[in-house]
């Protein structure tokens, strides 16, 4: 392994062969009001517990003791909002104040106590930060749900969580468009058996909604009569093993599955990773540009940054069209941010809408050390594309709603590795990661398989599915004794960096081969004329699956749509080979995704089979799915 750096080797080795002391050192970066009586217990919970008998708080760690250590001054949090034309600014003196207040609201007006679970459902607005944080100085379980959500998926998270409370906007905004949040909140409570007994409800100036009466407050007016009355809610005292919060995945279909973290794991292993992973010290600015609905906002917006002492972002815009495609790189000047953190999708966005760079040029970019990408596969033509006009290290990183922090990364806090565009680097401190067969036998280098994590895993991984805990074992835990499965197919190269092929079920089996779909993807995003695209394996009654590609253009591509179809088929045949079956290539406008920026390939899949599916709650236009059955329609496909 001599690509990898002796520092790096030294930490990672050091958490691999002596866990409970690496972690026990790191555990003091956090403030406990007892302190463990084990670091590790193996024998609690599925797979151990971490800081058993540590007592702490979330909040008191984030605000609190900032403020008492003289930083109370410096600004917390940040709210830039293009899209209603305001940029706020929050001190970690003020943050505190507006979150204790509110705190004692949710304790005062609602009866909200240690365990309890509140559900949050609001844009990219600075009062759902202090939701979250104030759940967690209350010691009560908050579930984020993305505003917007479907009222029928809303209330299975209802029902699944049982919220004692509800908090929700009025309203969001999505690109120009004011989509009304209140009349889809009251559907929820209408279709679900549990009936959360009371609603905080913020105004938004652009659109009011109707309160209902014996349930509904007004959160402005509410929490103005509790400042004016001076009442403020002290940190409860917690377990370090009691839930943080309950965050449910996205793209789930039938019963819910709700990812519980605990707080004293948590807590310790976002902290590490700010200072070793993202190398973000206090007082500087990360931007983790995606939505608290997501596990990136939970952990990188919220978080880590305020646990850090830094300063975080919170954007309600838009890579593009808010205005333009220059808008990441106003926000990075203005607010001089060190790191940046978005997802693949929203740079090849940019890039489709400015190909040159030209607006990036037009903003000093200079505080800016470093772009992280996470949330899909990070095309190495993507990634070349953004290094070459930022002039800054692009580092791919992988990990998982269930994760919580990076599986596999570049730690720039501890020593920057060799970059290999197309890997996210190397399996961080604390991940004990294989490469496994079908029968959970290890793989030798270059070799493709199921990516698992040798138990234990590491603190703030998830411990559990909410209620359900014969789930959590079957879904993660079950496939391969003594491991958690990622269910992410894979192989590690004789540096040992990591290589992410695709999901287990997007490797598809064509006439007996087993070939990766995300190979396929790296193929087409070379060609000069595609900005993003999606490989699918569709239904073939002689072959059992046959790879299906979708390609976006660049902006101003003006090629007949037959010419590129056939060069990318071309192109996949010539560096695949034969063996691919690659025949079927279609130009589209665009691809489905979640809000987060994730390409929904199964809902391709289901479309390019005909078959009957239920669209995602986490689709951003369901629209979307509709215009790729037409393009398959005027082309043949018989199956639409």
């Amino acid at each position: 392994m001599d690509a990898v750096g002796s520092r790096y080797k030294a930490v990672y080795d050091f958490a691999r062969d002596k866990p409970n002391e690496f972690w026990e050192a790191v555990g003091r970066d956090i403030s406990w009001f007892k302190a463990w009586d084990k670091v590790f217990d193996p024998y609690a919970g599925h797979f151990g517990r971490w800081f058993v008998g540590g007592e702490t708080n979330t909040a008191f760690n984030c605000l609190d003791r900032h403020v008492a250590a003289g930083r109370g001054a410096q600004a917390a949090l940040i709210w830039d909002s293009p899209v209603t034309n305001n940029v706020r600014s929050f001190s970690y003196a003020e943050l505190t104040d507006e979150v204790a207040t509110l705190a004692a609201v949710l304790r005062d007006e609602f009866g909200v106590k240690k365990g309890d679970r509140v559900m949050i459902y609001m844009p990219a607005v600075p009062e759902a930060v202090m939701a979250m944080l104030a759940c967690a100085r209350l010691g009560a379980v908050h579930s984020v749900v993305f505003g917007g959500f479907a009222s029928a998926e809303l209330a299975a998270r209802i029902d699944d969580c049982t919220p004692v409370a509800m908090l929700a906007g009025s309203c969001g905004i999505e690109g120009t468009k004011v989509v009304a949040y209140k009349p889809l909140l009251d559907k929820a409570i209408l279709l679900a058996n549990h009936k959360p007994a009371h609603c905080l409800i913020l105004q938004r100036p652009m659109m009011q909604a109707e309160l209902t009466s014996g349930r509904d407050l007004d959160w402005s007016v509410t929490c103005a009569k509790a400042k004016a009355e001076g009442r403020k809610a002290d940190c409860a005292v917690v377990a370090s093993t009691d839930p943080a919060y309950i965050l449910y995945t996205s793209g789930t279909t039938g019963q819910p599955k709700g990812i519980v973290r605990d707080v004293g794991g948590h807590m310790v292993a976002l902290k590490w990773s700010m200072t070793n992973h993202y190398d973000v010290k206090p007082g500087e600015v990360l931007w983790a540009a995606s939505d608290v609905g997501w596990v990136v906002g939970h952990s990188y917006i919220v978080y880590a940054p305020l646990l850090q002492g830094a300063t975080t972002i919170l954007y309600e815009g838009k890579p593009v069209g808010t205005p333009d495609a220059g808008a990441f790189w106003r926000v990075c000047s203005q607010h001089k941010v060190a790191a940046l953190f978005t997802a693949p999708t929203a740079i090849r966005a940019i890039r489709k809408e400015d190909p040159d760079g030209a607006l990036m040029a037009k903003y000093d970019l200079s505080s800016l050390r470093t772009l992280f990408l996470a949330g899909e596969r990070a095309d190495p033509d993507t990634v070349k594309w953004i290094g070459a006009h930022l002039g800054k290290p692009v580092i791919d990183n992988w990990w998982q709603t269930e994760t919580g922090w990076p599986i596999a990364g570049n730690p720039v806090g501890i020593e920057l590795q060799p970059v290999k565009i197309g890997s996210p680097t190397l399996p961080m401190p604390g991940y004990v990661l294989h490469v496994l067969n079908d029968r959970g036998e290890p793989l030798g280098p270059n070799t493709p398989g199921t990516l698992a994590i040798k138990l234990p895993l590491p603190p703030s991984v998830a411990t559990t599915i909410w209620g359900n805990d014969d789930r959590f074992v079957k879904s993660y835990l079950s496939e391969f004794k003594g491991y958690y499965s990622t269910s992410d197919a894979g192989f590690r190269d004789e540096d040992g960096y990591v290589w992410v092929m695709a999901r287990t079920d997007d490797v598809i089996n064509v006439a007996g081969h087993r070939l990766s779909t995300g190979q396929m993807e790296e193929v087409l995003a070379k060609h000069p004329d595609v900005t993003e695209c999606a490989v699918v394996g569709v239904a073939d009654e002689l072959k059992g699956q046959l790879p299906m590609g979708f390609v976006v253009l660049h902006k101003g591509v003006t090629r007949s749509h037959a010419d590129i179809e056939a060069e990318a088929v071309k192109l996949v045949r010539t560096e695949i080979g034969p063996v691919a079956a690659f025949k079927n290539v279609f130009v589209v406008e665009r691809l489905p995704k979640t809000r987060s920026g994730k390409t929904l390939r199964g809902s391709l899949r289901n479309v390019a089979d005909g078959v009957d599916f239920k669209v995602p709650a986490t689709i951003d236009d369901p629209a979307i799915l509709g215009e790729i059955a037409a393009v398959l329609k005027a082309h043949g496909i018989a199956k639409v």
